[in-house]
């Protein structure tokens, strides 16, 4: 959601594009001749697609289509600008929020394991954790945090400092504990109680991380890592936890600031940054995986075709409510699961969850049957763009993830 500069950009939230921006004059490169397809109409289309994205600010575009008739792999601009190279086609990336999937698969693994209800609370596990300014872990259900419906506060608020320049560039190495950022969401007020509104917050996830090492005696990154990405082979998905760095090939992320009170057309709106190496436990269980994009293909479609959960846990995590007129507005008809958004499109529907954090943007999508699935990536969650264009009131990536998974219709 885009409270704030902080909130939106540093914390890797599913709603908000931190509209900052493009530093590249545009560059086109055509379909991997390593992932041949038949379909020359949809790799043009793709293609097309992820050149307009320069128009809004993206410094380079990764795109990846997987289809049981075939992969389409387009990208466009640059992976480092300085350098006038294109981005890696296996590259890895930071998926910000796109995490929360994969957490909340974990969870609802251990609910169908009866290790725990999706309708205990946290109080019984983290005893006084959620303790203060109206926030209530005796009436916060593990259902609620999964499903942003706790009305617990974002964490993110309180990383003021990290909103410039000059205090990303001094605290982006720091470390942070899940539960010294539990402790900074609680310096505010619950938004609401709980199950009665729905407001997304990255710090229910950092609580349902907590609840995971509870119940396991194991860390949520050991958790995910046995139950999902050993089992699906996903060689090139990674839990950094405080690493830095990212795995080669990959990207520059790039990240501008504003100034005061600056817009992202206003000239004060800084000139982008190198903010790769990032300490990712500022996001940690909310947002901190790498992956690629052949990697999160493979899980996308595994979670909603049902190799991931039995299909009790996978009913439970498509249950959907009603979310807000911001996250409606850019993914129509947005509802929100555990850790999954129901979003319409032009052939019915699809299950996505987006990401962003610091340098990085992530944007998806699954048919219904997992057959068809598209992975973008934008190395930079701060989109600046060209003069004359204005930024779509849906995400940047709406058409380009229509195209894809709508082309067999």
């Amino acid at each position: 959601m885009r409270k704030s500069f902080v909130a939106s950009v540093i914390a890797a939230t599913l709603a908000g594009t931190a509209i900052v921006g493009g530093v590249a004059a545009q560059a086109r490169t055509t379909g991997d001749p390593a992932a041949a397809t038949s379909r020359p109409g949809l790799t043009a289309t793709l293609q097309s697609d992820a050149d307009v994205l320069q128009n809004y600010g993206a410094p380079g575009v990764l795109v990846k289509f997987d289809t049981a008739r075939g992969d389409v792999r387009v990208r466009s601009g640059y992976g480092n600008v300085a350098r006038r190279t294109p981005v890696p086609w296996n590259a890895k990336f930071r998926i910000g929020s796109f995490t929360k999937p994969y957490l909340a698969a974990t969870v609802l693994q251990l609910v169908g394991e009866r290790k725990l209800s999706l309708d205990d609370k946290v109080e019984k596990f983290l005893p006084g954790l959620i303790s203060a300014n109206g926030n209530d872990g005796r009436k916060i259900t593990v259902r609620q945090l999964l499903q942003h419906t706790s009305g617990l506060p974002e964490y993110t608020n309180a990383m003021t400092s990290m909103g410039t320049v000059e205090g990303f560039q001094k605290t982006r190495l720091r470390t942070w504990t899940n539960p010294e950022l539990v402790a900074l969401a609680m310096q505010f007020p619950s938004g609401f109680a709980p199950g009665t509104g729905w407001g997304y917050s990255n710090t229910n996830y950092v609580v349902a991380s907590l609840i995971i090492e509870k119940v396991t005696g194991r860390s949520w990154q050991q958790e995910v890592h046995r139950r999902i990405v050993k089992p699906l082979g996903l060689r090139h998905t990674y839990l950094p936890g405080t690493t830095p760095t990212i795995p080669r090939p990959h990207a520059v992320g790039y990240q501008r600031f504003p100034g005061p009170d600056a817009t992202p057309t206003d000239p004060r709106y800084g000139k982008p940054i190198d903010a790769t190496l990032l300490n990712p436990s500022l996001a940690g269980p909310a947002g901190e995986m790498i992956s690629t994009a052949d990697d999160a293909n493979t899980f996308l479609r595994a979670l909603v075709s049902g190799k991931v959960l039995r299909p009790a846990e996978l009913a439970e995590m498509q249950r959907t409510v009603a979310t807000n007129d911001e996250l409606r507005a850019r993914w129509p008809g947005a509802r929100y699961g555990l850790g999954i958004v129901w979003a319409e499109n032009s052939c019915g529907g699809y299950w996505s969850h987006g990401g962003d954090i610091p340098g990085f943007m992530t944007r998806n999508g699954v048919t219904p049957d997992g057959s068809r699935s598209v992975m973008v990536s934008i190395n930079t969650d701060s989109l600046k763009p060209k003069p004359g264009v204005k930024l779509p009131a849906v995400d940047i990536t709406t058409d380009l993830v229509d195209h894809a998974l709508c082309s067999a219709h």
